[in-house]
C-alpha cells in the first residue's frame, strides 16, 4: 500500500468518527409562489419518523433556488423594485449577486466606483444601476 493509500484510508476513517451518518444532503426548493410553500409544507407534515429525524439532526437541509434574476432592464430610467444605496467604495460582483437577489436596483453616490466585472454582472443579471451626478 503506498503512502496515498494509507493517507487516504486515514481521511475516510477520520471521516466516519465526525460524520457516522456521512454528508447532510442537501435539496434545493423553490417557494417562490404561495402555493410552492403550501405543497413544501404539505410534505414535510406528510414525512416519516426516519425522515423527520434526518431534519432534526440536520443530517437533510434545505436550500432555497435562486429567484429568477429581474426581467426589467438596466438603466437609469428604470425606478422599479427596492432601491439600494451605495455612496462610496467599490461596488463588486458581490454587491451585485445580493442586490439580483434581493430583486433592488442599485444608486449610486459619487464617491461609488463600479467595477468592471460588476458592471457585466448587472447586465447579465438585469440588475439596474444608476449613477448620481
Amino acid at each position: 500500500m503506498s503512502d496515498l493509500d494509507e493517507l487516504r484510508a486515514l481521511v475516510r476513517e477520520v471521516i466516519r468518527e465526525v460524520l457516522p451518518n456521512g454528508l447532510p444532503i442537501t435539496e434545493t426548493v423553490d417557494l417562490s409562489t404561495d402555493q410552492d410553500l403550501a405543497a413544501f409544507v404539505e410534505r414535510l407534515l406528510s414525512l416519516d419518523p426516519d425522515q423527520r429525524e434526518e431534519l432534526r439532526s440536520g443530517r437533510k437541509r434545505f436550500r432555497l433556488a435562486t429567484p429568477p434574476a429581474p426581467s426589467a432592464p438596466a438603466g437609469p430610467g428604470n425606478t422599479a423594485g427596492p432601491v439600494r444605496r451605495i455612496e462610496r467604495g467599490a461596488v463588486t460582483e458581490a454587491v451585485i449577486n445580493q442586490a439580483a437577489r434581493a430583486g433592488q436596483r442599485l444608486v449610486l453616490g459619487r464617491a461609488a466606483v463600479l467595477t468592471p466585472l460588476a458592471r457585466d454582472r448587472a447586465r447579465a443579471r438585469g440588475v439596474p444601476i444608476e449613477k448620481e451626478r
